[in-house]
């Protein structure tokens, strides 16, 4: 499986896991704050601004990465072109594309094992309740596994669409992509189940 790590060395490397996801929860719950078009669009631009210290190859990359999300933006300007409310769905699709560029951005200058240890260690006080978090760790890991694959097979269908249409792909592909992780997450399910699940072992 494929992480969403990024090979070019950036000056976001270097900072610590915690912080970039604390930095990025923050930078979210603001954006949910802002119902402005200019703010908005202004935020989304600082977003840009934060890729592009880091280099045109690092842009180029977040935008590819976001290549599944214009789907979803193109539904949602429809769906307020149809209550003739445009303001409110440009607001809400550069917020979606600034957060989702956000967690991109961290995810991609940041080692996967150093944002395990993070969430592990988030979840440090329910071990000390008594609760097994390994189970919840392990989904965890699958999810963020699984996204790049994902990503790259949204890409495909989407690719299909286009050799066999001249039009945009739109709600027709976003079913075929929910259908492909559903039957992956039960082949998923299918090799946990051979390998005897996530039951540990009982003590002698």
């Amino acid at each position: 499986m494929l992480t969403l790590t990024c090979e070019i060395r950036t000056p976001y490397h270097g900072m610590r896991a915690g912080l970039k996801l604390a930095a990025l929860c923050l930078a979210t719950v603001g954006l949910f704050w802002i119902d402005t078009l200019p703010v908005m669009a202004a935020a989304l631009a600082a977003v840009t601004g934060l890729y592009l210290l880091a280099g045109w190859r690092l842009l180029r990359d977040g935008l590819r990465l976001l290549a599944p999300l214009w789907i979803f933006v193109g539904l949602v300007l429809a769906w307020h072109a149809v209550l003739a409310d445009m303001t409110a769905g440009l607001v809400i699709a550069l917020r979606l594309i600034a957060a989702v560029a956000l967690a991109n951005l961290v995810t991609m200058t940041t080692r996967f094992d150093d944002l395990i240890e993070v969430v592990m260690w988030m979840l440090g006080p329910l071990r000390r309740l008594g609760l097994d978090t390994a189970p919840l760790g392990f989904a965890i890991v699958l999810a963020v596994r699984f996204i790049p694959i994902l990503l790259n097979k949204a890409r495909g269908l989407i690719d299909a669409w286009h050799a066999r249409s001249a039009r945009r792909p739109g709600w027709q592909v976003a079913l075929p992509v929910v259908l492909v992780a559903i039957d992956d997450a039960e082949h998923v399910a299918e090799a946990l189940r051979a390998r005897g699940g996530l039951v540990r072992p009982q003590d002698p």
